[in-house]
């Protein structure tokens, strides 16, 4: 491995990881240099175990001992960017990741035919702009079992910080794409002409309890779970064009849940 220590966080060789935005990161003019960061060890060791090329480390110093595991086997063209404990806090996040960030080659999403052939329990989600929503929901989705999550084009980026390090790098362990355009209808026609069960999570007057809805299709239903943003919910679009509207049953008057709690309670029940 290579070392470097650096004596600032303003050390242009560090742009990477906190001189470019998210946006910047996706972005590059070639889509081939697109690059994520990800904050933390855990979700940089799941990045690593899931194949995603790492490209440079920043490190506190503290954290070379506790990652020596990991950065023992990284090739010597890759660097690995020291800081001094007072710089590293100087960096704005340091304190959560606690020290360790690693930029990665952006990796590209299966395409939208093979993720629906391939799988049989899928999560959907539109809207959800909330980083850390769409982390946490990533997380439940590789806990919970569902095959792969499919993401509007409303919806924030998987990679980007945020969710990375929300999802606890689910987000490299879970297949997901995103969705074609025009929304919702050209993913809607691919679900179903390959047998999918589309339900919304929606308060209507029509929807059913997940307990129902879940033997009346049976066990060997292909699902597709439709998340909606914190707040509003799906739109009208999208639960109009879903075979049913599904609601959690809930008690003392309470009407939902937040959006990634709500959505773990379905993928329990929806995928045992």
């Amino acid at each position: 491995m290579t070392i470097i220590r650096v004596a600032n966080a303003n050390d242009t060789r560090l742009d990477a990881f906190c001189g470019l935005t998210n946006h910047q990161l996706r972005n590059r003019l070639d889509p081939k240099r697109s690059m994520l960061v990800a904050e933390s060890q855990t979700a940089i060791r799941v990045a690593l175990e899931e194949s995603v090329e790492p490209l440079a480390f920043l490190l506190d110093e503290r954290r070379l001992q506790t990652m020596d595991d990991v950065l023992k086997d990284i090739p010597k063209e890759i660097p690995i960017y020291v800081l001094p404990p007072d710089e590293a806090e100087k960096l704005t996040g340091y304190r959560v990741t606690r020290g360790a960030l690693c930029a990665m080659r952006r990796p590209a999403p299966p395409s939208i035919g093979d993720l629906v052939a391939n799988s049989k329990r899928l999560v959907v989600l539109e809207g959800m702009t909330d980083a850390s929503n769409v982390g946490a929901t990533f997380r439940n989705a590789a806990a919970l079992g569902s095959d792969g999550v499919i993401v509007a084009p409303t919806c924030a980026d998987p990679l980007c910080r945020r969710a990375v390090r929300v999802s606890m790098g689910n987000v490299f362990r879970v297949p997901w794409t995103f969705a074609p355009k025009p929304w919702p209808n050209e993913l809607m026609g691919i679900l179903k002409s390959e047998g999918f069960s589309c339900l919304a999570l929606a308060l209507r007057n029509d929807a059913i309890s997940l307990t129902d809805v879940r033997h009346e299709l049976g066990h060997d239903a292909r699902i597709a779970f439709f998340l909606g943003a914190e707040g509003p919910g799906l739109t009208t679009s999208v639960i109009n064009a879903c075979d049913k509207s599904v609601i959690i049953p809930m008690a003392r008057n309470v009407d939902s849940l937040n959006v990634a709690a709500a959505g773990a309670v379905a993928m329990w029940e929806l995928f045992k």
